[in-house]
């Protein structure tokens, strides 16, 4: 640090702190801790949330960043399965009982349901 910068900044500083970047397998836990908050939202309607092995490590990658951590993975959630799955709900596609699997296809999430009469 002192190569880089003057005494006068330097002697404002109190404490460094070291950064470790997270691992993969970091992220993949919060992004499980992210879908168990989805499938808690869920639960009011009676729709059980199954992601695969597949789909959270796809998940973990495309949703995180490593200058910004993990912070854009709840952005990622939010537009690629909440967004998603909301709509479905809505249009009558996704209904009160049903099962959601998320999925990975063709470098793709995919949102699979079946209803409790199918």
């Amino acid at each position: 640090l002192r190569a880089h910068f003057r005494p006068e900044f330097l002697n404002r500083v109190d404490d460094i702190i070291l950064f470790k970047a997270l691992t993969l397998e970091e992220v993949e836990k919060i992004v499980e801790l992210l879908a168990k908050e989805i499938a808690n939202r869920l639960k009011d309607r009676d729709i059980k949330l199954v992601i695969t092995d597949r789909a959270r490590k796809y998940i973990a990658e495309k949703g995180y960043d490593p200058v910004y951590g993990a912070r854009p993975l709840r952005r990622y959630l939010q537009r690629e399965l909440e967004t998603r799955i909301a709509r479905d709900i809505i249009s009558g596609a996704i209904m009160d009982g049903a099962t959601i699997t998320v999925d990975v296809e063709d470098d793709q999430l995919v949102i699979l349901h079946k209803n409790p009469e199918e």
